[in-house]
Protein backbone atom coordinates (compact mmCIF):
# COMPACT_ATOMS: atom_id res chain seq x y z
CA UNK A 1 0.00 0.00 0.00
CA UNK A 2 1.66 3.29 -0.66
CA UNK A 3 2.52 5.63 2.26
CA UNK A 4 2.07 9.08 3.38
CA UNK A 5 5.16 10.29 1.20
CA UNK A 6 4.22 8.97 -1.81
CA UNK A 7 0.63 10.53 -1.25
CA UNK A 8 1.62 13.42 -0.40
CA UNK A 9 4.26 14.03 -3.82
CA UNK A 10 0.43 12.99 -5.68
CA UNK A 11 -1.34 15.65 -4.10
CA UNK A 12 1.30 17.91 -4.99
CA UNK A 13 1.32 16.30 -8.52
CA UNK A 14 -2.45 16.89 -9.09
CA UNK A 15 -2.40 20.26 -7.43
CA UNK A 16 0.23 21.34 -9.79
CA UNK A 17 -2.15 20.71 -12.92
CA UNK A 18 -5.34 21.45 -11.00
CA UNK A 19 -5.48 24.29 -8.96
CA UNK A 20 -7.50 26.88 -9.47
CA UNK A 21 -9.24 25.35 -12.42
CA UNK A 22 -12.50 24.34 -13.46
CA UNK A 23 -13.60 20.69 -13.78
CA UNK A 24 -15.17 20.07 -17.37
CA UNK A 25 -15.00 17.03 -17.16
CA UNK A 26 -16.08 14.77 -13.69
CA UNK A 27 -16.55 11.12 -13.90
CA UNK A 28 -17.15 9.39 -10.56
CA UNK A 29 -17.80 5.15 -11.40
CA UNK A 30 -18.46 3.61 -7.90
CA UNK A 31 -22.22 2.93 -7.19
CA UNK A 32 -22.35 5.30 -4.05
CA UNK A 33 -20.76 8.50 -6.71
CA UNK A 34 -22.63 7.54 -9.96
CA UNK A 35 -24.85 10.15 -9.60
CA UNK A 36 -22.60 12.83 -7.89
CA UNK A 37 -21.98 16.18 -10.44
CA UNK A 38 -19.14 17.88 -10.13
CA UNK A 39 -18.24 19.18 -13.43
CA UNK A 40 -18.29 23.00 -13.68
CA UNK A 41 -16.17 23.05 -9.73
CA UNK A 42 -13.81 24.81 -9.11
CA UNK A 43 -10.88 22.79 -7.42
CA UNK A 44 -9.20 24.97 -4.68
CA UNK A 45 -6.55 22.60 -3.84
CA UNK A 46 -5.56 18.93 -3.55
CA UNK A 47 -4.11 17.83 -0.41
CA UNK A 48 -3.35 14.78 1.41
CA UNK A 49 -3.74 13.87 5.64
CA UNK A 50 -1.70 10.11 5.63
CA UNK A 51 -2.65 7.94 3.11
CA UNK A 52 -6.16 10.16 2.36
CA UNK A 53 -6.40 12.32 -0.94
CA UNK A 54 -8.31 15.32 -0.37
CA UNK A 55 -9.72 17.42 -3.41
CA UNK A 56 -11.18 20.42 -2.11
CA UNK A 57 -14.07 21.22 -4.39
CA UNK A 58 -15.53 24.80 -3.09
CA UNK A 59 -17.42 23.59 0.02
CA UNK A 60 -17.17 19.44 -1.05
CA UNK A 61 -14.69 17.59 -1.27
CA UNK A 62 -13.97 14.14 -3.22
CA UNK A 63 -12.22 11.72 -1.30
CA UNK A 64 -10.02 9.17 -2.25
CA UNK A 65 -7.35 6.33 -1.18
CA UNK A 66 -5.54 4.39 -2.96
CA UNK A 67 -5.51 1.29 -1.10
CA UNK A 68 -3.49 -1.65 -2.15
CA UNK A 69 -3.87 -1.12 -6.10
CA UNK A 70 -4.72 2.07 -6.67
CA UNK A 71 -3.16 4.89 -8.62
CA UNK A 72 -3.61 8.26 -10.18
CA UNK A 73 -2.23 9.03 -13.87
CA UNK A 74 -2.26 12.55 -15.21
CA UNK A 75 -2.46 13.25 -19.07
CA UNK A 76 -1.53 17.08 -20.18
CA UNK A 77 -4.17 18.02 -22.58
CA UNK A 78 -1.60 18.24 -25.98
CA UNK A 79 0.12 14.64 -25.34
CA UNK A 80 -1.53 11.28 -26.87
CA UNK A 81 -4.60 9.68 -24.66
CA UNK A 82 -2.85 6.77 -23.22
CA UNK A 83 -4.59 5.12 -20.40
CA UNK A 84 -2.30 3.30 -18.19
CA UNK A 85 -4.86 0.61 -17.36
CA UNK A 86 -7.95 -0.34 -18.98
CA UNK A 87 -10.71 1.74 -19.24
CA UNK A 88 -13.14 -0.29 -16.62
CA UNK A 89 -10.60 0.19 -14.11
CA UNK A 90 -10.78 3.94 -14.22
CA UNK A 91 -12.80 5.35 -10.76
CA UNK A 92 -12.74 8.66 -10.82
CA UNK A 93 -11.79 11.08 -14.13
CA UNK A 94 -11.41 14.87 -13.62
CA UNK A 95 -10.76 16.95 -16.60
CA UNK A 96 -9.12 20.86 -17.46
CA UNK A 97 -8.91 22.27 -20.40
CA UNK A 98 -5.50 21.22 -20.07
CA UNK A 99 -5.10 18.13 -18.31
CA UNK A 100 -6.75 15.01 -17.14
CA UNK A 101 -6.54 12.60 -14.30
CA UNK A 102 -7.56 9.22 -13.93
CA UNK A 103 -7.75 7.74 -10.37
CA UNK A 104 -7.53 3.68 -11.34
CA UNK A 105 -8.69 0.86 -9.16
CA UNK A 106 -9.17 3.18 -6.20
CA UNK A 107 -10.29 1.78 -3.04
CA UNK A 108 -12.25 4.62 -1.27
CA UNK A 109 -14.69 7.21 -3.81
CA UNK A 110 -16.90 9.66 -2.17
CA UNK A 111 -18.07 12.78 -1.98
CA UNK A 112 -17.97 14.99 1.33
CA UNK A 113 -19.32 18.14 2.95
CA UNK A 114 -17.30 20.11 5.40
CA UNK A 115 -18.45 17.95 8.17
CA UNK A 116 -18.17 14.61 6.37
CA UNK A 117 -14.51 15.46 5.55
CA UNK A 118 -13.90 16.49 9.01
CA UNK A 119 -15.18 12.79 10.23
CA UNK A 120 -12.67 11.47 7.97
CA UNK A 121 -9.71 13.75 9.64
CA UNK A 122 -10.92 12.78 13.34
CA UNK A 123 -10.20 9.22 13.12
CA UNK A 124 -6.89 9.63 11.85
CA UNK A 125 -3.78 10.82 14.07
CA UNK A 126 -1.61 13.61 13.33
CA UNK A 127 0.64 13.56 9.98
CA UNK A 128 4.29 13.96 10.10
CA UNK A 129 4.39 15.77 6.60
CA UNK A 130 1.14 17.83 7.82
CA UNK A 131 1.75 21.81 8.41
CA UNK A 132 -0.79 20.85 11.68
CA UNK A 133 1.79 18.15 12.93
CA UNK A 134 1.92 17.87 16.64
CA UNK A 135 4.44 15.36 17.74
CA UNK A 136 3.33 15.40 21.28
CA UNK A 137 0.05 13.83 20.28
CA UNK A 138 1.69 11.55 18.52
CA UNK A 139 4.19 10.40 21.02
CA UNK A 140 1.04 9.92 23.71
CA UNK A 141 -1.01 8.13 21.56
CA UNK A 142 2.13 5.02 20.47
CA UNK A 143 2.67 5.55 25.03
CA UNK A 144 -1.22 4.99 25.04
CA UNK A 145 -1.43 2.05 22.82
CA UNK A 146 2.08 0.62 24.08
CA UNK A 147 0.54 0.88 27.87
CA UNK A 148 -1.87 -1.55 26.94
CA UNK A 149 0.50 -3.77 25.39
CA UNK A 150 0.49 -3.21 21.88
CA UNK A 151 3.70 -4.07 20.24
CA UNK A 152 5.87 -1.34 18.34
CA UNK A 153 4.83 -2.47 14.88
CA UNK A 154 1.19 -2.40 15.33
CA UNK A 155 1.44 1.09 16.90
CA UNK A 156 2.90 2.33 14.50
CA UNK A 157 1.23 1.33 11.39
CA UNK A 158 -2.20 2.49 13.53
CA UNK A 159 -3.14 5.14 11.60
CA UNK A 160 -5.37 6.72 14.35
CA UNK A 161 -2.42 7.43 15.84
CA UNK A 162 -0.09 8.46 13.22
CA UNK A 163 -1.26 8.88 9.65
CA UNK A 164 0.93 7.97 7.00
CA UNK A 165 3.46 5.47 7.96
CA UNK A 166 3.05 1.77 6.15
CA UNK A 167 5.07 -1.41 6.26
CA UNK A 168 8.63 0.27 5.00
CA UNK A 169 7.85 3.00 7.70
CA UNK A 170 7.19 0.66 10.34
CA UNK A 171 10.00 -2.17 9.27
CA UNK A 172 12.43 0.71 8.97
CA UNK A 173 12.23 2.79 11.91
CA UNK A 174 11.87 0.17 14.50
CA UNK A 175 15.29 -0.81 12.58
CA UNK A 176 16.47 2.66 13.18
CA UNK A 177 15.17 2.54 16.97
CA UNK A 178 16.73 -0.51 17.24
CA UNK A 179 13.58 -1.65 18.80
CA UNK A 180 12.12 -5.60 18.80
CA UNK A 181 8.53 -4.83 16.30
CA UNK A 182 7.15 -7.47 18.58
CA UNK A 183 7.40 -5.71 22.29
CA UNK A 184 5.76 -2.23 23.20
CA UNK A 185 7.50 0.99 23.24
CA UNK A 186 8.94 1.71 26.95
CA UNK A 187 7.89 5.07 27.57
CA UNK A 188 11.21 6.50 27.38
CA UNK A 189 11.23 5.72 23.34
CA UNK A 190 8.25 7.21 22.00
CA UNK A 191 9.41 10.53 21.32
CA UNK A 192 12.46 9.40 19.75
CA UNK A 193 10.51 6.73 17.52
CA UNK A 194 8.23 9.42 16.98
CA UNK A 195 11.36 11.88 15.88
CA UNK A 196 12.56 9.03 13.52
CA UNK A 197 9.53 8.80 11.63
CA UNK A 198 9.35 12.82 10.76
CA UNK A 199 12.60 12.79 10.12
CA UNK A 200 12.58 10.10 7.69
CA UNK A 201 9.80 10.65 6.28
CA UNK A 202 10.81 14.20 5.37
CA UNK A 203 13.63 12.93 4.16
CA UNK A 204 12.13 10.83 1.79
CA UNK A 205 9.59 13.09 0.56
CA UNK A 206 11.05 14.57 -2.39
CA UNK A 207 12.69 11.00 -3.75
CA UNK A 208 12.23 8.91 -6.13
CA UNK A 209 13.06 6.23 -4.82
CA UNK A 210 13.25 6.39 -0.57
CA UNK A 211 16.72 5.41 1.49
CA UNK A 212 17.65 4.73 5.16
CA UNK A 213 20.81 3.51 4.98
CA UNK A 214 22.14 6.64 3.31
CA UNK A 215 22.71 4.64 0.41
CA UNK A 216 20.93 5.16 -2.56
CA UNK A 217 21.87 1.85 -4.56
CA UNK A 218 19.92 -1.29 -5.68
CA UNK A 219 19.97 -3.77 -2.74
CA UNK A 220 20.96 -0.86 0.11
CA UNK A 221 18.56 1.17 0.29
CA UNK A 222 16.63 -0.20 3.51
CA UNK A 223 18.23 -2.05 6.48
CA UNK A 224 15.71 -4.55 7.02
CA UNK A 225 12.60 -4.09 4.47
CA UNK A 226 12.32 -6.14 1.90
CA UNK A 227 15.69 -8.74 3.10
CA UNK A 228 14.12 -11.29 4.54
CA UNK A 229 16.22 -13.95 3.89
CA UNK A 230 19.66 -12.00 3.89
CA UNK A 231 21.90 -11.03 6.28
CA UNK A 232 21.94 -7.75 8.95
CA UNK A 233 24.06 -4.75 6.29
CA UNK A 234 24.78 -3.65 9.79
CA UNK A 235 25.44 -7.11 11.91
CA UNK A 236 25.47 -9.77 9.72
CA UNK A 237 23.23 -11.69 11.48
CA UNK A 238 20.71 -13.60 9.86
CA UNK A 239 17.31 -11.19 9.27
CA UNK A 240 14.30 -12.58 10.95
CA UNK A 241 10.60 -12.32 9.57
CA UNK A 242 7.20 -12.72 12.11
CA UNK A 243 3.58 -11.60 11.01
CA UNK A 244 2.74 -8.53 13.37
CA UNK A 245 -0.66 -7.05 12.96
CA UNK A 246 -3.76 -6.01 15.29
CA UNK A 247 -5.62 -9.01 13.83
CA UNK A 248 -4.67 -11.63 11.63
CA UNK A 249 -6.46 -10.22 8.76
CA UNK A 250 -4.17 -7.43 9.00
CA UNK A 251 -1.10 -8.67 10.00
CA UNK A 252 2.17 -8.39 7.91
CA UNK A 253 5.04 -9.66 7.59
CA UNK A 254 8.33 -7.33 9.66
CA UNK A 255 11.67 -8.17 8.58
CA UNK A 256 13.71 -7.43 11.55
CA UNK A 257 17.26 -8.06 13.22
CA UNK A 258 17.85 -10.10 16.78
CA UNK A 259 21.21 -8.63 17.59
CA UNK A 260 20.32 -5.05 16.61
CA UNK A 261 16.91 -4.73 18.19
CA UNK A 262 15.84 -5.82 21.19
Amino acid sequence: MPEGDTVHRLAERLAAVQRGRELVRAELRTPSTATADLTGAIVDDVVAHGKHLFHHLGGRSLHTHLRMDGRWQVIPESAPQRWQRPSWAARAILGTSDSLAIGFDLGVVEVLDAAGEASVRARLGPDPLSAEWDARVAARGLAEASATGVGAAVALGDQSIMAGPGQVYVTEVCFLAGVDPRRPLASTETERVVSLVERTMRANLPRRRRVFTGRDRPGQRTWVYGRSGRSCLRCGTPLRVDELGATPLTARGVVWCPSCQR
